[in-house]
């Protein structure tokens, strides 16, 4: 009837003649269901190809022509020759009636032979293809029963509980590296999360401090009705300065978001030239805290954001001079080999635990308070070296201070490659 189309609560739906939609009903196409009917279609056709192959052996070897005298003789029911057999003379001759009669026997009994045997192949093709499509739905969902498992790990994991794991156990077959490298990734993303909380708490805390500066000094002074113009200029440097902090740190998070989301493809950035540029710069500060900067730059050329990599460079000397001594040094090294290009930068200073060191590029790490800064250079210096490829190490030297080392991937050197800048010494 028109307009009175069935719709049942199946997914899959077509179109009748009339114009109406109806719903078709089936299973859920999954790779188990897949799995099972591709297993019994191989079987089937396996199945009846070999039986074809058996069906026309068996017809070739039963419809060779007969020689009945000869299958008479061997049977010993086959009379001397002329000699009557069952009171008749029988001639087995080419074209004989006997011949004839002996042939259409035995094609009616070829034929309900291979009719019969064909029926029976049919029947055994069909049982053993149910078989095999019950075994392998078995072994269909015996395969796939690990994958059971990731499914459900992911259904269950979220940002609360990232610590859980598959742990599947088994041959290390392909499975059994899908699921760990699932539990590396869950690794990976446990350890992003718990750093950005960390970062958060962090930055949170950095940003609270010289807010509540500023609402002191202006409560303060907003308290006081007599408050002086130098009382209240004495408080608009004391915000202003807190200003400042809170600039420099937005700038910061700011350069280590973007040196986090850089892209590797840019310009050739020759790092010894950045480096003597911003030794340059760093001349005054260093010659105010008293330490020696010592350079020996070799040409180490790579490709990159010549700001970031500038903001390395200067992070890298302003930490060496903030957390030095005083008649301190700061060495500088830049090379080239291997397919890599390296900088490093060393400084005097006191002793530091090696683990504590290892930790100071993660964002706010401190190895003294006191001193000025936020605890971001280092972190802004391996953000900087993994989003151009590369890799930053902090180490803690014995005679006290740190190493800091910058690996990047080398870019095709021209013709100079190898040659070696003067180096330059210079003190403060």
């Amino acid at each position: 009837m028109k307009g009175s189309a069935r719709r049942p609560s199946a997914p899959r739906s077509s179109r009748s003649g009339d114009g109406s939609r109806f719903a078709v009903s089936g299973p859920a196409p999954t790779i188990r269901l897949r799995l099972t009917a591709t297993y019994g279609l191989v079987f089937l056709i396996t199945g009846a190809v070999l039986l074809t192959i058996g069906y026309a052996l068996v017809r070739h070897n039963v419809s060779s022509p007969g020689r009945f005298r000869a299958e008479l003789k061997r049977l010993g029911l086959a009379p001397p020759s002329g000699a009557p057999f069952f009171g008749h003379t029988l001639g087995f001759t080419p074209g004989s009636p006997e011949t004839s009669v002996a042939t259409a026997v035995r094609a009616q009994l070829l034929s309900d032979a291979l009719h019969r045997l064909v029926v029976e192949y049919l029947f055994a093709l069909g049982v053993m293809t149910m078989i095999s499509v019950g075994a392998g739905w078995l072994l269909a969902g015996r395969a796939l029963r690990p994958l059971r498992d990731i499914t459900e790990t992911a259904r269950r994991v979220s940002g609360l509980n990232l610590g859980e794991r598959i742990a599947l156990s088994g041959p290390a077959d392909e499975l059994k590296e899908l699921a760990d490298t699932f539990d590396g990734m869950l690794g990976r993303l446990d350890s992003a999360f718990a750093s950005q909380r960390h970062f958060v708490a962090n930055a949170s805390h950095e940003l609270r401090t010289p807010l509540a500066i500023m609402r002191t000094e202006v409560d303060v002074a907003l308290a006081d009705p007599d408050a002086s113009t130098p009382d209240l200029r004495q408080m608009g440097e004391a915000v202003r300065e807190t200003v400042d902090r809170c600039e420099r740190l937005i700038e910061s998070l700011l350069t280590l978001a973007r040196s986090e989301a850089a892209a590797t493809r840019g310009d050739q950035v020759d790092l010894s030239a950045l480096a003597g540029d911003c030794i340059t710069d760093m001349q005054a500060r260093a010659a105010q805290a008293h330490v020696e900067i010592r350079a020996d730059l070799a040409a180490a050329v790579t490709v990159g954001d010549e700001r970031l990599f500038e903001r390395l460079i200067a992070n890298l000397l302003d930490n060496a001079i903030r957390y030095n001594e005083s008649g301190g040094f700061v060495v500088v090294h830049t090379r080239s080999e291997r397919g890599w290009v390296r900088l490093t930068v060393s400084n005097g200073g006191p002793l530091i635990d090696p683990d504590e060191a290892a930790k100071l590029t993660e964002p706010f790490r401190r190895l003294d308070r006191s001193v000025g800064g936020f605890g971001l250079g280092l972190s802004i210096v391996r953000s900087v070296a993994e989003a151009h490829g590369g890799r930053a190490e902090v180490k803690a030297r014995r005679a006290g201070g740190l190493e800091v080392r910058v690996e990047l991937p080398a870019a095709l050197l021209a013709s100079r490659e190898g040659e070696r800048k003067p180096a330059a010494l210079t003190k403060s």
